[in-house]
């Protein structure tokens, strides 16, 4: 029977954490034995690193935890990869709920052979629970982000039939661990990951799909702040290197940057990259 990891990075969301994965574990009883969990712990130092470290040692499934502090990034996700046992992965955020019943039609799914190979996403379910994204528009630009949500009306129905898309966001998304296509190891802190590595999946001659029932809602709200620090030189760099790999015009991340980034960092970053 298909064996699933599913795996988060957290850094100082001990709250998050917990709900995301005891959610998981209390409404996917009749598929336990089939899950394992991968946990990323980002700064482990902290009072809450401290008491994710000590939430560990309730889950009595299956789990691969590790401390990694050598740097904060959200690519840190491709490590679970690497951690995981298992023939298929999902990565989420630590700060997601996953709709009843969706990981056991995921297994379905993989159990039939039906991903290919592919990237595979969900709709994102906002908070009022009807409103939904099925996919990123990687036509538009916004918030100094690639891509913007996007509704597909085929996303309505969990019933409805997968369909391809063209990117989405990163907080839940799932593949064949030995198709993951993996994100650049230079990236470094927040953001530059969508987009790119569906356009890697695409250049690889593979497909990025909407799952329907896969449905998921993420916690935006930060009533304390963010903890981490979101610099849009990271994003900047993030993105120049991913255009560079992917063969994208790097000046259109130029284009988005330069009136928030002074132009001696933006030039530091083409040199860096032998961009001229």
């Amino acid at each position: 029977m298909t064996k699933l990891t599913v795996g988060i990075c957290v850094y100082d969301d001990y709250d998050g954490a917990y709900f995301t994965l005891q959610s998981l574990r209390l409404h996917n009883r009749n598929i336990i034995d089939r899950l394992e969990f991968v946990i990323i712990n980002n700064n482990p130092t902290s009072a809450q690193g401290k008491a994710l470290h000590s939430y560990k040692n309730w889950i009595k499934e299956p789990v691969t935890y590790i401390e990694y502090d050598n740097f904060c990034s959200t690519a840190l996700r491709d490590k679970v990869f690497g951690l995981a046992n298992t023939e298929y992965v999902l990565v989420m955020d630590c700060h997601v709920l996953v709709a009843n019943g969706a990981l056991e039609r995921l297994l379905d799914y993989y159990d039939e052979g039906k991903d290919k190979g592919n990237l595979l996403h969900g709709p994102l379910i906002y908070d009022d629970l009807q409103g939904y994204s099925t996919h990123f528009d990687l036509n538009v630009w916004g918030s100094h982000m690639w891509g913007q949500w996007g509704c597909d009306s085929r996303g309505e129905s969990k019933d409805s039939k997968p369909f391809e898309i063209e990117a989405m966001g990163l907080g839940l998304f799932t593949c064949r661990k030995d198709s993951w296509l993996g994100f650049n190891d230079k990236f470094r802190g927040f953001g530059g990951e969508e987009g790119y590595i569906h356009e890697k999946y695409r250049q690889a001659g593979k497909k990025v799909m909407c799952l329907p029932f896969l449905r998921w809602n993420h916690r935006f709200d930060r009533p304390n702040g963010v903890p981490y620090t979101n610099d849009l030189k990271d994003r900047f760099r993030n993105y120049m290197i991913g255009h560079q790999e992917i063969k994208k015009d790097t000046n259109i991340v130029v284009d988005q940057f330069k009136d928030v980034i002074p132009m001696s960092y933006i030039q530091e970053v083409k040199n860096e990259l032998g961009i001229k």
